[in-house]
């Protein structure tokens, strides 16, 4: 029953990369799951001695792996020699960041090993097992009973294991090594302006599901029509092919039938009209069931459409503005890596505040609550990966983990209809091998899913005639469908009264958003608006810059940077940063900013 974990392997001179590529198993949340979360005990290990021997070579693939933490070995008697021992050592919640959770550990990047002890009772003999990590970060080389059940290259997606055949009924111990450190040929690489927060930053879990389960689905309108379902039905086991797939749909009265193909899957095309479509003003969720026979997954899912038509962005077939604001993946008032549920609501309740109905996950997939929230809130999301700033833009590798991060995303997102833009990536310099890269990555896009936007966060470029007159002169912007950028004038750009005087010419028919601006601004600083880091110089800069962007023709949404201050190294100002990006609308304390009362009035003169 058991499948070999299917390892893509790519070699590029003397560097070998592996990506873990079992098949990933979608809707967790609605799925019959036991938790991990809680203690576990950990093992700083900044030489990695528990993972490399004294010739460098890593225990899990030496012949006696006698040193490797995984084993969990104990002493068996008074002269054994044990140089570890997980359950004498210090515990850490998961999920959770071991940056904010020990002040030793607050800058430390490196190597970390967790453990896990479990007992699992089965509730059928048959029925298999899979352990699912919403993420780690960065690499996780995960072991359960001392038998490596593979790797996970990546800080942000989901991914996830069988282990039918090695859990037992009693004294299970689970080890994942969790390295976060900097790489060059990373995705994000070595120089970012966000945490670097490592370790099981998010839920931790074991699935059950019987000997043939349900998989993966996509259930989403075909495209812009708004009278047909379409997608697919993937099983997964022995018996996957040929095999009786059902969809419930009770109160838009849809029952519908099924057969799979011989490698398990069954292709979605439904007839349904009069649909209530969801939208912010109208966030129409229908309750959904899937079934084959044993087995049954339910959701709730919105139809919606997205499109662009020359300078307009349609949703549902009518232009919208998307009034938005950026947001990182930290809860602001504990400082460290927002996780749960309970944040999410937290984080999304702010942004319906301020009136917005967009907001843009930067820089990076954040946890899988936040899409599920926004469906049920009504608020649209741009979603991106950490293709940001500088990347190896010429190695393979680095270009198939980019690749795979996005398609772990959109595997676990596509069925949200919040979700309406993919992005991959941030500020990426104009250069050729730069282009083939993201184009590529674009592409990858569109094939995963082609009912959703496609766009990645330009930078806009001043004449060399005229520095009063911004130009979008990056190559990419023929390949997105929604023309998208960044600009700080005002902050790093002269002062706020600038933006006055500045003019757009943009070549592309193309709907434009306006994916960052913003200034600094230490809550309760106060003096007049040309003094930097105070409230009023922030407020002076809001209100220069929204007048500034009703000039593009073609404007047809914003994200502010940034929702709340968030932990920064780069940001090292004494009495100011701190260590903090203060860009923020909202401080770690809670306090709104007199800006964030600035953009919430400019929303509210906008609402549809």
């Amino acid at each position: 029953m058991k499948k070999n974990v299917f390892l893509v392997l790519i070699i590029l001179m003397a560097d070998v990369v592996v990506f873990g590529k079992y098949p990933l198993i979608t809707n967790t949340l609605n799925r019959t799951t036991t938790t991990l979360n809680g203690q576990w005990h950990i093992i700083v290990d900044p030489y990695e001695t528990g993972y490399l021997d004294y010739r460098n070579t890593p225990y899990d693939e030496a012949e006696n792996p006698w040193g490797g933490y995984f084993l969990n070995q104990k002493a068996r008697n008074k002269s054994d020699l044990v140089e570890y021992d997980f359950d004498r050592s210090q515990t850490m919640m998961v999920p959770g960041d071991w940056n904010t959770r020990d002040d030793k550990l607050f800058y430390y990047e490196g190597t970390i090993w967790y453990k896990r002890s479990f007992d699992y009772k089965k509730e059928k003999t048959d029925n298999r097992l899979f352990v699912y990590f919403g993420a780690a970060n960065y690499e996780a080389d995960v072991y359960l009973n001392g038998n490596k059940l593979g790797r996970h290259i990546g800080g942000f997606t989901p991914f996830n294991f069988e282990i039918t055949d090695d859990v037992k009924e009693k004294d299970n111990h689970l080890i994942i090594k969790v390295d976060n450190k900097r790489k060059k040929e990373a995705v994000p690489t070595v120089n970012t302006d966000w945490w670097n927060y490592g370790g099981l930053t998010r839920d931790v879990k074991i699935i059950e599901v019987p000997p043939t389960f349900i998989l993966d689905y996509k259930i989403q309108l075909k495209g812009t029509n708004e009278n047909v379902i379409a997608g697919f039905i993937e099983l997964d086991g022995t018996e996957k092919s040929n095999r009786k797939v059902i969809i419930d749909i009770p109160s838009a009265d849809i029952h519908h039938e099924m057969t799979t193909d011989g490698s398990g899957l069954a292709g979605v095309n439904i007839n349904a009209s009069d649909l209530e479509l969801w939208s912010p003003g109208n966030p129409k969720l229908y309750d959904l069931t899937i079934q084959t026979e044993g087995h049954q997954v339910k959701d709730k899912i919105g139809f919606r459409t997205i499109e662009t038509r020359g300078r307009d962005i349609l949703l549902n077939g009518q232009p919208v503005f998307l009034r938005g604001i950026c947001l990182h993946e930290v809860n602001v008032l504990r400082g460290n890596r927002a996780y749960c549920k309970e944040d999410a609501e937290m984080l999304l309740g702010w942004v319906n505040e301020l009136n917005a109905n967009f907001v843009r996950l930067a820089h990076y997939p954040h946890n899988e609550y936040m899409a599920q929230k926004a469906d049920e809130m009504g608020i649209l999301l741009w979603e991106e990966i950490p293709v940001y700033w500088t990347i190896d833009w010429e190695n393979e590798s680095t270009l198939e983990n980019a690749k795979n991060q996005l398609n772990e995303l959109i595997t676990r997102d596509k069925n949200r209809a919040s979700v309406i833009i993919w992005s991959v990536g941030n500020e990426t310099p104009v250069i050729p091998v730069r282009l083939k890269f993201m184009t590529s990555l674009i592409e990858t896009a569109r094939k995963l899913d082609n009912t959703r936007l496609v766009s990645a966060a330009l930078e806009q470029h001043g004449s060399k005639e005229d520095n009063l007159l911004r130009l979008i002169t990056d190559p990419l912007a023929a390949y997105v469908d929604v023309l998208s950028f960044n600009e700080y004038i005002g902050w790093y750009d002269g002062l706020p009264e600038k933006c006055d005087r500045v003019n757009w010419h943009i070549d592309y028919d193309k709907p434009v958003i306006i994916t960052e601006f913003g200034a600094g601004a230490l809550q309760g600083y106060h003096g007049d608006s040309l003094t930097r880091w105070t409230e009023e110089y922030q407020v002076s800069l809001y209100e220069h810059t929204l007048n500034m962007l009703r000039k593009i023709p073609q404007w047809r949404g914003v994200t502010p940077w940034i929702l709340t201050d968030f932990r920064s190294p780069r940001r090292v100002l004494p009495d100011i940063q701190d260590g903090w990006n203060r860009k923020g609308l909202i401080a770690p304390t809670g306090e709104r900013k007199k800006a964030f009362y600035i953009l919430q009035n400019y929303y509210r003169g906008m609402e549809d």
